[in-house]
Order: C-alpha cells, then sequence, then structure tokens
C-alpha cells in the first residue's frame, strides 16, 4: 500500500509541477515588453490582486512556518498574522493613495523607484541593493519550505535533493512567465490551498487523532489558550511584519498592476481579512494537530517517537504523510507547493526587479525593447543564488523574519520620511537607511551566536528602527541644505 500511496501521489505531483511550467511557457509566447513582465499590464482586477497578496504574503513559508508555531506554543500563534491584517488595512487607508498620486505622474515599476522621484537616484539606488538582498533571502526561505514539504512526504527524497526540484522548478517557472502569469495562478494556486485545507487537511487531521476528545487528553491546556503568548512576543511580530505592507517591492508590484486606486484598496481590505483570521487559525490548527500526533505516538514508524526529535516545522508535513490516504495526500502537497510558488516567484520577481530597474540600470542604460531579456536573466541568476543560499539554512520562519527585519530596519524610515514628512531631505534618509539595516543585521547575527541578548527579549528589528529614525530626524536637522544629497558647508 505504501508504494501504491508514493506512486499515486508522486504522479499528481509531477503533474502540478508540470502545469506549473506550462502557465510560465504560456505567458512568455504573451508577455510583450517589460510593462507585462513586471507590473502584469497594469490591468488587474481587486480579487485576482487580493488573492494574489495574500498567496505572497502567507504563502507555503508562513503556512509551514504557521505550522510550526502551532506545534511550538498552540493557538497563541495565530496572533502572528494578525499583524498582517492590521498592515494591510493601515497600507490601504495611508499608503495607497499617496502612491497613486506618484503613479499618476510617473510609470513606477518598482518600490525605490519611489525613492527616486521623492529624494535622489542614489537613494534609490541603495533601497533597491537592500530591497533586492532581502527577497532574495525570502525566495531561499520558500524553497526550503517547499523542500521541507517535499522531503517529509516523500521519504526517497533527502533535503538537498528537495531543495533542488522546488528551486529549479519555481525559477524556470518564473523566468518565462513575468507578473501576469504570477498573479493568475496565486489565484488558483491559493484557493487550492484553501480547498485542501478545509476540506481535506483539516477534517482528516482532527479524525486521526481522535477529535476533541484526543487533544483534550493529549495536550497541555496552555496550547488552547489564545492569550499564551508574550507582550514582547507580539511586539516583535508587530514590528517585524507590519511594516512590510509598506515597504514590500512584491506588494507595490501589485499595486502597479491594479487597474486604479480603488481596486488596489479594496484587494488589500480582501487580503487582510484572508491572513487573519482565516489563514491563521487554519495554519496553527494543523501545527496543532501535528502535536498531539507525535505525543499519541502516530509518527513512531516514521522514525519520530519523542517531541524532541521532531523539527516543530516538520511535524506538519509529516502528520499530513500519515493521515492522507492515496491521491489525496498529493492533492494536499499541490495545494501547499502552491501556496509556497507563490511566494517564491513574487519575491524573486521583486529581486530581479530590483536589480534590472534600480541597480542596473544606474550604471548601464538599456535599450527598453531589450529590457525583457535582460530582465529574464536576471531571474535566473537570482534565482540560483537563492537557491544555493536554500542548500545552507535549516529554519525556514527564521530566514524570512532575518530577511524581513533587514529590509524594514533600512526602508522603513526613509519610505516614511518620503511619504509623510514635510522635509525630505536625501543624505539623511541614506545615513537612515544604511544605519538601519545594518544595526539590525549586526544584532541578529549576534543573538545567534549567543553573543548578545536583547533587552527585555525585544526584536533587534525595534533597535535598528529606532536608531534610523533618530539618524534621519538628527541629519536632516544638520543638512538642511542638502535637498541634492551634497553637505552643506
Amino acid at each position: 500500500m505504501t508504494v501504491l500511496i508514493s506512486t499515486v501521489d508522486l504522479i499528481i505531483f509531477i503533474v502540478y509541477l508540470v502545469g506549473m511550467l506550462g502557465v510560465g511557457f504560456y505567458f512568455m509566447r504573451r508577455n510583450k515588453d517589460i510593462d507585462d513582465y513586471y507590473v502584469g499590464g497594469r490591468s488587474m482586477n481587486s480579487l485576482h490582486i487580493g488573492l494574489s497578496v495574500v498567496a505572497t504574503d502567507v504563502g507555503g513559508g508562513f503556512s509551514i512556518g504557521l505550522g510550526g508555531l502551532g506545534f511550538a506554543i498552540g493557538l497563541a500563534g495565530s496572533w502572528m498574522l494578525f499583524t498582517g491584517l492590521i498592515g494591510a488595512w493601515l497600507s490601504a487607508v495611508l499608503l495607497i493613495p499617496r502612491v497613486f498620486k506618484l503613479i499618476n505622474k510617473h510609470q513606477l515599476f518598482t518600490f525605490p523607484e519611489i525613492f527616486l522621484h521623492l529624494f535622489n537616484k542614489r537613494v534609490a539606488l541603495v533601497a533597491g541593493i537592500v530591497s533586492g538582498i532581502g527577497y532574495i533571502g525570502f525566495t531561499s526561505a520558500q524553497i526550503l519550505a517547499g523542500a521541507k514539504l517535499a522531503s517529509a512526504t516523500f521519504p526517497t527524497l533527502n533535503l538537498n535533493q528537495a531543495v533542488l526540484i522546488m528551486g529549479i522548478t519555481a525559477v524556470v517557472y518564473t523566468v518565462f512567465g513575468g507578473l501576469k502569469a504570477v498573479i493568475y495562478t496565486d489565484t488558483v494556486q491559493w484557493l487550492l490551498l484553501m480547498v485542501g485545507l478545509i476540506f481535506i487537511g483539516i477534517p482528516l487531521g482532527y479524525k486521526a487523532i481522535g477529535g476533541w476528545e484526543g487533544i483534550q487528553s493529549t495536550l497541555d491546556p496552555s496550547f488552547l489558550d489564545i492569550t499564551n503568548v508574550s507582550w514582547q512576543q507580539l511586539v516583535n511580530w508587530g514590528i517585524t511584519i507590519i511594516p512590510i505592507w509598506f515597504i514590500g517591492m512584491t506588494l507595490y508590484q501589485r499595486i502597479y498592476a491594479s487597474r486604479n486606486e480603488k481596486t488596489a484598496r479594496k484587494a488589500w481590505f480582501i487580503a487582510g481579512i484572508f491572513e487573519w483570521p482565516i489563514m491563521a487559525f487554519m495554519g496553527v490548527l494543523l501545527g496543532l494537530f501535528a502535536r498531539v500526533a507525535v505525543q499519541q505516538g502516530l509518527f513512531e514508524g516514521l522514525g519520530y517517537g519523542a517531541l524532541s526529535e521532531m523539527d516543530s516545522e516538520m511535524g506538519l508535513p509529516v502528520m499530513l504523510r500519515t493521515v492522507l490516504p492515496a491521491g489525496l495526500m498529493g492533492l494536499m502537497m499541490s495545494a501547499y507547493f502552491s501556496a509556497i510558488m507563490s511566494t517564491a516567484d513574487s519575491c524573486l520577481m521583486a529581486a530581479s526587479g530590483n536589480l534590472v530597474t534600480d541597480i542596473l540600470s544606474s550604471f548601464l542604460p538599456v535599450k527598453k525593447e531589450k529590457l525583457l531579456k535582460y530582465s529574464q536573466w536576471a531571474t535566473l541568476a537570482l534565482g540560483a543564488v537563492a537557491l544555493l543560499l536554500a542548500t545552507l539554512m535549516t529554519n525556514v520562519l527564521d530566514l524570512m523574519l532575518l530577511s524581513y527585519s533587514f529590509m524594514v530596519s533600512g526602508l522603513l524610515v526613509p519610505l516614511l520620511a518620503a511619504i509623510f514628512f514635510k522635509n525630505k531631505n536625501p543624505a539623511a534618509a541614506l545615513l537612515a537607511m544604511i544605519t538601519g539595516g545594518t544595526t539590525t543585521l549586526v544584532l541578529e547575527l549576534l543573538k545567534k551566536q549567543e553573543m548578545l541578548s536583547m533587552p527585555l527579549g525585544l526584536d533587534p528589528n525595534i533597535f535598528g528602527i529606532s536608531l534610523s529614525l533618530v539618524v534621519y530626524l538628527l541629519f536632516s536637522e544638520i543638512l538642511k541644505d542638502s535637498k541634492n544629497g551634497t553637505y552643506h558647508h
């Protein structure tokens, strides 16, 4: 029976991967220029955009990460995505109307181009570098999430083999398809995940562990307590995730792809509701079910006899492998891979846009008719870098949050200054950007090496953003006459 299950599920999974590659090739033939490739022709509706936004933001990385949180702390882990709802709705109200004022004046492709028009070329260049580095890391996290899922599902695959399969598929599909393919398939992929979780994963998982009686008799009550989370953890999630809605390149690409301001705002409200409570609770529930299954000994036949032997992020995929029958497991795995692909391709597109539009174009002017080809080559090269990075990391959520923190600390304060401050000083923005990103990165690395502990257990991001703000306010006063980025003497 095991052979039958593996064969049937593998066939379903291969058909899914081939289908995704087919979509990429289809849109390759329809992409006429860089406008199609990076911003989907600027003609997308709110439902496609909204589902694409939540698919990109939550995706497979946070799906696997949420499962890990549910496994580790229970229902309280759902609060991590509450910050996504807050970020989406704040962005819809405060950011999108201001961005569309710029769009009406300039044809924007990337997030750092906002700095180009509101500060200067140097600020936009550094922002492009910071954003590009962050999104390469985030793409790697998605590839790693897919690899963990694949290696847990198909025992014949080790983690590195799974990384290669996931990475190559995601990269090739994205290189050919561009953003229009990404957004259209995001809608289908996200709906596939929702249907898979609601009608397959959760019901069968719940039944396998003995329902409510099995949960109550197995788990410590703290796992069912939604308030079982510290204020420091809530602050850390908030300061890391809410700002990404203001500085995320993947999100700006979808703002630019929207038909108009009303479409974009509606899409962001839709995305917020899908973030929390819908996806938040489904993700942690499955992780919680996995913990119950481990404690009940359901995974002993797979070599996981105790909690200490189980990586929290592996609990969810191992549970699905245990409880799902032939065919259904293949469909559920395809659903999760869909979510992972939705985020991986979007992040890779973002990094590619930063490299071509914000960085290379600053040094090497390229004819517009050649931009599409250069963009595809850039996507391929960055995909290879992300693939390599994925082989060097072990924890999906850590890699994602580290990438988030680096971008947020470097880009949030300059963005707020560009959009909301009357005093827009390019030199101060540049210094704030470098200070914030570097501070958080150094603190994160020292923390991971256990060479430094953060006061009150707060996230290094808080200190990076705070220092970035102090630097901007201080130097914007000192350098009042440096509007063009030159110091006053």
